[in-house]
């Protein structure tokens, strides 16, 4: 949230918001496959460690380059891209540590109720930053360098999981294994892929400073809300699933929730009522933890431990692409035909890949349930 705004409060600039996630998806791009095999080489404790300390050291950057005055525009597009490639370790590594420690008969419960407590956290973060930033454009990168010497401490703090493997030797197969592995399971490749051009073309996250300053004439308070809205629904939802987890029919159940997600982008890309808009976001949140349970919960239960790495890396350059490419998707088409066309557009192209992947992957529609 302090990033994009102070981005655009620089630039007031719709693209440079779009190269903020540029910058966040390369390093993941270049990364992936090497983070992958890492996670299956070395303790994935000791690597979510380093990544902490890494995005710690670089807000703290952030921090003293904006009170100082000395940070350009391009510094923090280079702070961004020290954080993907720290993101670009770190997603896949913790990823592939959950199965380790929780039952797998637990496991769609367990990735509710991780999805929960994350999502908590981005209903704080946003609302958080926005005061914060109130009080000055460094106290947000300042608190959050700390949060991540604190995250850190937490990551070394999980015991050591009981299962372990052999490390296999690196070589040019067991490094792209992941790649090989996903495209022989039809299920997972269509559960990523949908969620995968479902984000990249509705995300309208990168544009929240252009509707919050410029369409809905509100302030940093008012980005806050719009940044926390599709977390709330998320963790509303996570929440029902964790005491109720899906039963049945769980693939119709994901095309239906990511239809959801696109009808509630096309609203929000036309409301000018900032109450319509926090709704139509929360409603999105909600529909897109339907798809992230499911297919997290996929992953895990068709992956062999010694595979989640490399698997779980594939899973987060998607989910990488999904985000910080739809991001700069976003920021650039805004930049040509406007931010509410750019949105709509992204939301309508969701449904439309709804009904593709229907008949591009009929395996998933006939997914069931999530037991292991």
């Amino acid at each position: 949230m302090a990033i994009g705004w102070l981005v655009y409060d620089r630039t007031r600039n719709p693209f440079d918001l779009g190269m903020v996630g540029l910058f966040q998806f390369l390093p993941m791009l270049v990364l992936t496959f090497v983070a992958g095999q890492v996670a299956d080489q070395f303790d994935r404790r000791q690597i979510g460690l380093i990544c902490q300390i890494i995005e710690a050291v670089t807000m703290g950057f952030v921090a003293l380059g904006v009170w100082q005055g000395w940070l350009p525009t391009w510094g923090i597009f280079a702070a961004v891209a020290v954080m993907g490639a720290a993101a670009a370790f770190e997603r896949p590594t913790m990823a592939a540590l959950l199965p380790g420690i929780v039952p797998m008969p637990q496991l769609q419960q367990a990735v509710a109720t991780s999805t929960s407590v994350m999502q908590t956290a981005l209903i704080i973060g946003p609302a958080a930053g926005g005061l914060l930033y109130g009080l000055g454009p460094v106290v947000p990168f300042l608190v959050s360098g700390v949060l991540f010497l604190a995250a850190s401490y937490n990551v070394i703090s999980i015991p050591r999981p009981e299962v372990t493997t052999a490390r296999p030797p690196v070589t040019f197969e067991s490094v792209f294994a992941g790649v090989a592995f996903i495209k022989s399971k039809p299920v997972m490749l269509g559960t990523i892929s949908l969620d995968l051009f479902a984000v990249l073309l509705g995300g309208a996250t990168a544009l929240l400073p252009v509707y919050a300053r410029d369409i809905l004439h509100a302030g940093p308070w008012a980005l806050g809300f719009l940044r926390m809205a599709p977390a709330v629904g998320a963790v509303a939802m996570s929440l029902l699933l964790a005491r109720f987890p899906l039963q049945s029919k769980v693939g119709i159940k994901m095309l239906w929730a990511v239809a959801i997600f696109g009808a509630a982008t096309v609203v929000f890309a036309y409301s000018t009522d900032i109450i319509l808009s926090i709704a139509m976001l929360v409603i999105l949140g909600g529909a897109d933890t339907v798809s992230v349970v499911v297919r997290s919960s996929l992953v895990q239960l068709l992956t062999p431990e010694h595979m989640r790495g490399r698997v779980n890396a594939v899973n987060s350059l998607f989910i990488g692409t999904s985000n910080q490419l739809g991001e700069f998707r976003s920021g650039v088409l805004a930049g040509v035909i406007g931010p509410v066309a750019a949105v709509a557009f992204g939301g309508l192209g969701t449904i439309a890949v709804v009904l593709i992947w229907a008949r591009l992957f009929p395996a998933l529609r006939k997914v069931d349930t999530l037991s292991g």
